[in-house]
């Protein structure tokens, strides 16, 4: 086992030592006063206070166990990240918190960053949970002398410093984009329900000037001069599959982003040929008809479907307005389905279906201005996925790692 980490701050050589836990953590069982009350209560799983938070009796407030700054709080909730449970360290403030939480009080030097994201790492923690929990049926326990007994590598709390800082601003950034990402996708739902007419209106609440004429309500029908379907190539023929030709199923688009598809497969000529699938041309919408319905994405070069599909093409609208007309309209309807274990809509349902259309000019602008929020949420969701994937490697590497083969 290294006790040094792969990636280091410089001026930092010496391995990390060897400690107990019982050496940094003490068990403490310090019942609530009354000096906390309802509001003081926290949240272990997601480190808030709890605003909601509905006690009965202040005798059972009494159970609560004090959780001060710095504390960790074992939670036994099993989960994908956590198989044996976690521990979670106190960020906020000191609190209460229920009495089925086991608190353990630092009596060491410490940095909270750099703890906070140690103790809850599970490419570190998780060899050890393995050995001082017991399971139960929906959560493990903690064996408290098994914990205190084993053992950790520490830096010095200079390093210590170094390494939360430096965690502490990746978790600022993931937050600051994932909050603008949030906040954009409100504003494009927002926008969704005011740039276009309710049903069986004619004017929008929201309107760019110089666009005073109603709308036109339009049949889907209408608008497509054509319409393809979806099919299968047998997945047992190799010399149907790895050819050029894109072809896609539902669990190939994004529900929310209406211009990206994840294209994961491509069948040849023979494969397009041996199948019910046809070659759709580009800038069409495709519209899952099945499992998934009322998603769709629109598709600037040719491509095939899966039979979940119905594609839209050689459209008399503008496309980029089409799809998000198409879209929100089928997300009013999304109770209104065909079929019972499947929900799907049919063809001849989806092309009855009427959406309003004004000028093509005001067309234009409706969809790039959409679409523009589109592109700014995929670039802040993108800009969080990289920044965590920075994060899940220096985790990786900033740690030494007793198990080389325990990956989270």
């Amino acid at each position: 086992m290294s006790n040094t980490p792969n990636i280091r701050f410089k001026g930092f050589t010496e391995p990390w030592k060897q400690r107990k836990f019982s050496e940094l953590y003490e068990k403490v069982n310090r019942k609530n006063d009354m000096t906390y009350g309802l509001e003081d209560i926290i949240s272990v799983a997601n480190m808030y206070y709890k605003s909601d938070a509905v006690i009965k009796s202040d005798d059972y407030l009494k159970t609560y166990n004090v959780f001060e700054l710095g504390d960790i709080a074992f939670e036994g909730n099993k989960s994908k990240n956590f198989a044996h449970g976690r521990f979670v360290e106190n960020t906020i403030g000191n609190g209460i918190v229920s009495h089925v939480f086991d608190v353990f009080k630092p009596i060491t030097r410490y940095d909270l960053s750099f703890w906070k994201h140690y103790i809850n790492y599970e490419g570190v923690m998780g060899p050890i949970m393995t050995r001082v929990t017991k399971s139960s049926t929906m959560m493990t326990n903690l064996v408290t002398i098994d914990f205190l007994n084993e053992s950790i590598c520490v830096p010095v709390v200079d390093e210590q410093e170094k390494i939360g800082k430096y965690l502490e601003l990746l978790d600022n950034l993931i937050t600051l984009h994932q909050r603008k990402c949030d906040e954009l996708s409100k504003l494009k739902k927002f926008m969704l329900q005011k740039m276009f007419p309710k049903n069986g209106e004619q004017f929008p609440e929201i309107r760019f000037s110089g666009f005073p004429e109603p709308w036109e309500q339009r049949k889907v029908g209408d608008i497509a001069c054509r319409t393809c379907g979806g099919g299968t190539p047998k997945t047992s023929v190799d010399e149907y599959w790895d050819g050029e030709i894109p072809w896609i199923q539902s669990s190939n688009l994004s529900e929310h982003d209406l211009f990206n598809v994840d294209v994961q497969k491509r069948i040849t000529e023979l494969g397009l040929q041996k199948s019910a699938t046809q070659l759709v041309p580009k800038n069409s919408i495709a519209v899952v008809s099945h499992v998934g319905v009322g998603k769709l994405v629109f598709m600037p070069f040719s491509y095939t479907t899966s039979q979940d599909f119905i594609s839209l093409s050689e459209l008399k609208t503008e496309p980029i307005f089409t799809c998000y007309a198409l879209y929100k309209r089928l997300q009013e309807d999304g109770h209104i389905v065909q079929g019972s274990a499947i929900k799907g809509i049919t063809k001849d349902d989806l092309l009855s279906k009427e959406i309003a259309v004004p000028s093509e000019l005001e067309q234009r602008k409706i969809g790039a201005a959409i679409q523009n929020l589109d592109s700014l949420i995929t670039l802040h969701q993108r800009k969080c996925d990289k920044l965590k994937e920075i994060k899940k490697y220096m985790l990786q590497n900033m740690f030494p790692r007793k198990d080389k083969l325990w990956q989270n």
